[in-house]
């Protein structure tokens, strides 16, 4: 009997069933013999395999056939499934919205991003199955994806947060909103849509599907479930950063709530979340509990302070939409300091990519960096973008750690302005790999700072920006 389920051979173990998925790179096919070795129980395959020592289960598509699996699996379990999709935030809200659950039962979710026709399927069939609450991200990124990704979990309820440019490559022929709305046409039998009222394109094709609607607003919306945001949170009486505090109005009740999320745009994550587990029967006081204890993923909008600088990783990925909205929340935390962004191409936008860097570069010029650093295609067009918007400051281009950190110290010498630290926010599409420029300054600082310790030592002049 399988116990697991694993597409990876090195994640094989005793009771295991490994699925061979052709891949681009390598076919899983290949490697179905090391996975026996290590103790997988049967192979999952789309071909004859002579040299496993296993049963091995024949089928024509392996991804087909686990997502099958996983409908099956999906069926016999006790747990209310929430569906979650989204252009902007949808990881974020889905950890939330899972550690918020478990205030009341256990409750399962995605790994990260885990969130295709492979891992989406994956998660559904290593849950345990006793669990009251399972979080399922659905993200796509072609047409029928969505049609493809939830029958598989068939949610009781199905959230979609918001809409915006994003995939647009792959999803532009009915448009992101019609793609995104897919997931509500394969709710389980008596399942409820849950869709933020902010996105008329949204609200009209969740509509189109027939399927039973409520919504959530973080703007001027009168629904059932809304949010304002107060300010930073407080701690030991001093602001905390890094969390906000929320006002919730969850269906005629108020509830103040301090969220993982910061400024204006963590509205509509705090309250999507917050609907959703009201309407899975939570409190508000144990929605507000879970709220306030939650943590958000890695590389997402995560701080640290590297010398005199406060660093905001948002490195994961990036689209127009999250572009904007976390532009504007670390420019407006920036306080009047030094606010440097660096930030990388958004990609998958097809026809309209020119556009969209354009108007990030008029975005750029009306936050007023000290200094914008660019990696990736399309650079001319932000740069057109600030120009146009009156933006005449330093315009950095790189192409990987080592250009960053030189472009870096020649910024460092001109001391901007004379101003020490400030905020440097990192942000752009997943293959730009801004972590790497994010790793290099971390240390360069070091390297920066000793070089100045040791050159007040020996009278030397030196300064660290």
């Amino acid at each position: 009997m399988a116990t697991c389920v694993v597409t990876d051979s090195r994640e094989a173990r005793p009771g295991a069933l490994f699925v061979c998925v052709p891949g681009e790179r390598a076919d899983g096919h290949d490697f179905a013999a090391r996975a026996v070795e290590q103790g997988a129980a049967a192979v999952l395959a789309s071909r004859p395999l002579l040299d496993v020592a296993a049963p091995v289960l024949l089928v024509e598509d392996t991804v087909r056939a686990l997502g099958s699996l996983a409908a099956l699996w999906r069926g016999k379990t006790r747990a209310k499934v929430v569906g979650v999709t989204g252009t902007a935030g949808k990881t974020s809200l889905k950890e939330a919205l899972a550690q918020v659950l478990a205030v009341r039962g256990k409750t399962a979710r995605n790994a990260l991003n885990h969130n295709n026709q492979i891992g989406m399927p994956c998660t559904v069939l290593n849950t345990d199955g006793d669990e009251d609450f399972w979080v399922i991200e659905a993200g796509i990124s072609h047409a029928g994806d969505m049609d493809e990704l939830a029958p598989v979990i068939r949610p009781d309820l199905g959230l979609i947060l918001n809409v915006g440019p994003g995939h647009t490559e792959g999803l532009g022929d009915r448009g992101v909103a019609w793609h995104k709305a897919r997931l509500l046409a394969h709710l389980a039998q008596g399942g409820l849509g849950l869709v933020s009222a902010d996105y008329p394109d949204l609200v009209r094709e969740a509509g189109a599907t027939g399927a039973k609607l409520r919504f959530f607003s973080a703007g001027a919306h009168e629904v059932e479930y809304r949010a304002d945001y107060v300010g930073p949170a407080t701690e030991a009486g001093g602001e905390d950063a890094t969390r906000g505090l929320y006002r919730l109005w969850l269906d005629g009740v108020r509830c103040d709530a301090v969220t993982p999320f910061q400024g204006a745009y963590g509205a509509e994550n705090s309250i999507a979340v917050a609907a959703a587990a009201h309407l899975l029967g939570l409190s508000p006081a144990e929605i507000a509990e879970g709220l306030g204890r939650a943590q958000l993923p890695p590389q997402r909008f995560n701080r640290e302070r590297v010398g005199a600088w406060e660093i905001i990783d948002d490195t994961y990925n990036a689209n127009p939409l999250s572009m904007r909205r976390m532009l504007e929340t670390a420019a407006g935390q920036a306080r009047g300091r030094v606010f440097v962004p660096v930030l990388g191409e958004m990609g998958e936008l097809g026809a309209v990519a020119e556009a969209m860097h354009e108007e990030l570069g008029r975005l750029l010029a009306d936050l007023g960096p000290a200094a914008v650093f660019w990696k990736g295609g399309h650079a001319d067009e932000v740069r057109a973008g600030l120009a146009r918007g009156g933006y005449d400051g330093p315009w950095l281009p790189v192409d990987g750690p080592e250009s960053f950190m030189a472009a870096w110290r020649e910024l460092a010498e001109r001391k901007l302005d004379g101003k020490r630290g400030g905020l440097l926010f990192f942000k752009g599409s997943h293959f730009n790999r801004l972590e790497t420029l994010l790793t290099a300054f971390r240390e360069g600082m070091t390297t920066m700072a000793a070089t100045e310790a040791r050159g007040r030592k020996t009278g030397e002049s030196g300064h660290v920006l």
